[in-house]
């Protein structure tokens, strides 16, 4: 379902590049991220290649909306529902694979890697 070729997330979502599967259904996918700000941190996905939320925002609000519930289920499977939801959007902003990705953060962040990151 993705299609850029030369994209990361693209490549986890087809897996073609190993991942720490949390959960999939025909238009997401949620993988442990491999350098984790707190404990727990997932991505969530689209299958198909969107740049960022904002491009999703536009041409599938649904998609989004699924996207954010994903992120629910997943918290409230590994920290009772309580979490951060973070999605960078450009450069600039920390983003750093140009595919759309939602970051789940719950339980305990790690104060040097948050700090590192939000700098």
């Amino acid at each position: 379902m993705a299609e850029e070729t030369d994209c990361l997330f693209c490549k986890i979502a087809e897996g073609q590049v190993p991942s720490t599967k949390v959960y999939e259904d025909d238009t997401v996918y949620a993988f442990k991220d491999i350098n984790p700000m707190s404990e727990v941190h997932v991505l969530v996905i689209p299958k198909k290649h969107y740049p960022n939320a904002a491009a999703v925002a536009a041409a599938d609000p649904q998609l989004l909306a699924h996207i954010v519930e994903t992120a629910q289920k997943i918290a409230d499977d590994q920290c009772d529902g309580a979490y951060h939801l973070l999605f960078n959007t450009g450069a600039a902003a920390g983003q750093t694979v140009f595919h759309c990705h939602a970051h789940v953060l719950g339980g305990r962040p790690d104060p040097a890697k948050l700090a590192g990151a939000l700098a």
